[in-house]
């Protein structure tokens, strides 16, 4: 058994799907000849044939549309949007129609929009955007952020499979540079539970996508201190393992909030708010919130070093918890 890479474990998990229900098929911008922007969908037009792999027109809001329609009459559609940034383009289409069909009518809506998202990668303010907190908020979607390659293809197999509308956001800065041997077989990795990424006493990290690759490099360092850091993996934001944030809180009394997207508005306001809410008695100190800045993304190499956060930035922020 060999290793593969993040973006080849979200491949495998689109080819084993599309094999084993005739209703998923895949859609988006050059996903059928080019074979995706990332080559994600290479070989399947060949293998799958149209309709199931379908090259659409250069409109997010025309393939968001495609995808809801499809799936309200039973299809379960697998839409790409080239960057994450993009899906702005497809808001009220998600937002009014896709999180709110069943709702209103009853019918289920089983689609995944997959938005290759972040940055790290120098891809400027329109090609390297966390949009997942637009998202959170809203009744009826959920919102899933794999970190690691066995995640990659465990969270997209259970989101084809969920009947509600996923986003699925998948980090770009870690599509070639992690590799893991999955184990074989049909598996999933339901959707709303958290993982123990790292075991630690000290202090709480809670965070997902990229910033889990990034916290256990940290983690690493700090160990030669003393300082036993604890991460958390939510991999869902929504639905959420808050009792899985909870009981970290609990057993560090110290917690670190971490996320690429800017702090204002970022999700992770809304996980301080839910340990203040409920954790607050066993907390020693205050919590602290590890962002990008409040910018669009740069692309000059050196300034979206400086907007993001970096391990040095994780790093303080961890010892000025612990030191409280």
């Amino acid at each position: 058994m060999s290793a593969i890479t993040y973006i080849e474990a979200i491949r495998e998990a689109m080819y084993e799907e599309l094999h084993r229900d005739p209703d998923v098929y895949c859609l988006g911008e050059d996903i059928g000849t080019y074979g995706g922007a990332f080559r994600a969908t290479a070989g399947f037009l060949e293998e799958f044939g149209r309709p199931r792999i379908l090259d659409t027109p250069l409109s997010e809001i025309a393939i968001m549309g495609a995808s809801i329609g499809s799936a309200m009459l039973g299809m379960r559609p697998i839409a790409e949007m080239q960057f994450a940034d993009f899906v702005a383009n497809g808001f009220n289409m998600l937002v009014n129609f896709a999180a709110k069909v069943h709702y209103r009518w009853g019918p289920s809506c089983p689609m995944v929009v997959r938005l290759p998202t972040g940055g790290g990668t120098r891809g400027g303010p329109f090609h390297a955007t966390n949009p997942e907190a637009w998202f959170t908020r809203v009744p009826g979607l959920k919102v899933v952020c794999p970190a690691t390659v066995y995640d990659a293809k465990g969270l997209m197999k259970a989101a084809v499979r969920d009947d509600n509308p996923v986003l699925y956001f998948e980090h770009k800065y870690l599509y070639r540079r992690l590799k893991d041997e999955l184990p074989q077989g049909d598996w999933i990795v339901p959707l709303g539970e958290a993982r123990v990424a790292r075991e630690g006493r000290d202090v709480s990290v809670i965070t997902y996508g990229s910033m889990v690759y990034h916290a256990g490099l940290v983690a690493e360092t700090l160990a030669a201190d003393g300082i036993d850091v604890e991460i958390i993996d939510l991999r869902s934001l929504i639905p959420l393992d808050e009792e899985a944030i909870l009981e970290s809180v609990r057993k560090t009394n110290r917690v670190v909030v971490l996320h690429e997207d800017t702090k204002t508005g970022g999700f992770g306001g809304e996980i301080s708010a839910r340990i203040a809410e409920f954790a607050f008695e066993h907390l020693d100190a205050p919590i602290r919130r590890v962002a990008s800045l409040d910018t669009p993304v740069p692309h000059a190499p050196q300034l979206e070093d400086a907007f993001m956060p970096m391990p040095a930035d994780i790093e303080a922020a961890i010892r000025a918890t612990v030191t409280y």
